[in-house]
């Protein structure tokens, strides 16, 4: 019975130190996750589908019933995440307050651009850059266009691109830092802290699209959008690093 009791005794106490344990290591939720999550409990259908909704501003844009859209009109209805492709402050500020004070949930716009190999400074093209094996240089270059670029009101940019690519017919090869695997995750990280720094929630700083799916540079034939063949040893080994 001693013997019972004496294990019960430990049970319950190394229940409890576990239960105490897992108290302590539990990582608070940030503030942000906590915002985000009960934004999305207030979501309509459309609301959710309107921020995956990137347009090309100036363009015609048609909508299913035939009817030409007025974005404007689309971003107070919460139906546009972001738009994408033009610069200026005041341009892009009145759209930002058409979503933050009129739209419903007042979420604000992405303004992404292709900021490729420099804003208002033009460096060389990735491709280029990346035979210099200058990661310093690589950092500070991206540095320099994201401060260019948050300046003219954008805030996302479609790059790095870390397509791997071995087929020299691939038209978009210049996009992507060549066909070494470890230099091609080498640049992207330091592309990647060039236009983010230590805090996105500096002015000077924007956010990086690390694109495109992977393995698409190795398209058949360097075909561009072809079929891509390619064992997933491959792919773990060397075409996924450099989005890690």
């Amino acid at each position: 019975m001693k013997i019972v009791l004496i294990f019960l005794a430990l049970s319950i106490t190394i229940t409890s130190c576990n239960s105490q344990m897992k108290k302590t290591v539990e990582t608070p939720l940030n503030k942000n996750d906590v915002k985000i999550d009960s934004l999305i409990q207030l979501m309509t259908i459309n609301e959710k589908a309107g921020q995956l909704n990137v347009l090309n501003y100036g363009e015609d844009l048609i909508n299913p019933a035939g009817e030409k859209v007025d974005i404007e009109k689309a971003i107070e209805e919460g139906l546009v995440g972001g738009v994408q492709n033009i610069r200026g402050v005041d341009f892009l500020t009145k759209l930002q307050k058409i979503a933050v004070e009129q739209s419903r949930l007042g979420i604000p716009l992405l303004f992404p651009a292709d900021i490729i190999h420099g804003a208002k400074v033009v460096f060389p093209i990735p491709f280029a850059i990346a035979s210099s094996w200058d990661l310093e240089s690589i950092e500070k270059a991206s540095k320099i266009a994201a401060i260019e670029a948050a300046a003219q009101g954008i805030n996302l940019t479609y790059s790095p691109m870390v397509d791997l690519s071995r087929d020299p017919r691939w038209g978009r090869i210049m996009e992507g830092n060549g066909e070494d695997h470890y230099l091609n995750a080498l640049i992207a990280k330091a592309v990647v802290k060039g236009y983010q720094g230590n805090d996105l929630s500096s002015p000077a700083t924007i956010g990086a699209c690390v694109k495109h799916l992977a393995a698409y540079g190795a398209a058949e034939a360097g075909r561009d959008y072809n079929v891509v063949d390619i064992s997933e040893r491959r792919l773990r080994e060397e075409y996924l690093p450099g989005y890690k």
